[in-house]
């Protein structure tokens, strides 16, 4: 039994171009029921144009607002004042596209799950993150995959797509982040937080808001293993126990300590922090990355 095991990937082959090829009809495979899936994820939450409603210099028109001490004359809707007793102005919305950088892990964990009616944590991660990149995108914001390009409009969801089943288990590197971009770093967050770190510090220096997701197998969430157990690393390093069940204690204590160090880290860097489990519904889930990523 496993906590954490591996994902297969190509089977070995002495021709680089075939594994190559391999993996690029499996993704070709994948990307319509990837995109399926997301369409409908955001279709069922969708909460509206993201990021655009609030006043400023635009063209269309936003709301009433009671005129207050101070306003110019000029920007009083006498109009609609002469309906009651009080003055009214009339206010625009701000149209300020945005730009997102939305990544998800591809470490081999993370195409673990600990039950085959729940899905692996990277594919679930993979329908959130384009889920949300839907959203933004009807919301008029441009939004990438990693150091992918961030761009608008409707075909760049099969752009994106693509970029999330061909994402490797590396952090975006700097050259992805920008004055003021919004970054969401989806994944299991066990292994060594090194390069998180350096990527959370430098997004705070360059004024990048963001959203870090863990997203664990319920198997992970609880350790519900007792009695003899050999565990298998990703990496294929092996441990082997007689009484599982005396190891759960230390095993939450570790997986909440692992939290509180991620929700620090999140914190420092003017990011949020949150968490989801595969057993759980997903729109959850994307509803709070939409919330994390609201001006």
């Amino acid at each position: 039994m496993r906590v954490a095991g591996s994902s297969r990937g190509p089977a070995a082959s002495g021709d680089g171009s075939a594994a190559l090829r391999l993996g690029a009809e499996s993704a070709a495979l994948g990307l319509p029921a990837l995109m399926l899936a997301a369409e409908r994820l955001a279709a069922s939450v969708d909460p509206g144009a993201h990021g655009l409603r609030r006043a400023g210099a635009g063209e269309d028109f936003w709301q009433y607002r009671p005129a207050a001490p101070g306003d110019p004359a000029g920007l009083i809707d006498w109009r609609r004042s002469a309906r009651s007793d009080a003055a009214f102005v009339r206010e625009r919305e701000l149209q300020a596209p945005q730009a997102a950088v939305l990544w998800v892990s591809g470490t081999q964990g993370m195409g673990w799950s600990g039950d085959p009616a729940r899905p692996p944590k990277r594919d679930r991660g993979r329908v959130l993150a384009l889920a949300l990149g839907l959203l933004m995108l009807r919301g008029g914001e441009r939004v990438g995959i990693g150091a992918a390009p961030a761009r608008p409009g409707r075909v760049q969801a099969e752009a994106l797509a693509r970029d999330l089943l061909a994402a490797s288990d590396e952090l975006p590197g700097q050259d992805a982040l920008r004055p003021h971009r919004r970054v969401v770093l989806v994944g299991d967050f066990l292994g060594d937080l090194t390069g998180l770190c350096g990527l959370l510090g430098q997004a705070a220096a360059l004024g990048c808001r963001g959203a870090l997701l863990q997203l664990l197998d319920p198997v992970e969430e609880s350790f519900p293993f007792a009695g003899a157990v050999r565990f298998r690393a990703p990496s294929g390093e092996r441990h082997a126990t007689g009484n599982a069940a005396a190891l759960r204690e230390a095993y939450l204590a570790r997986l909440a300590a692992r939290r509180a160090e991620l929700a620090q880290l999140a914190a420092a860097a003017g990011w949020q922090f949150g968490t989801h489990d595969t057993g759980a519904a997903p729109a959850a889930a994307l509803l709070w990355l939409h919330g994390a990523l609201s001006p």
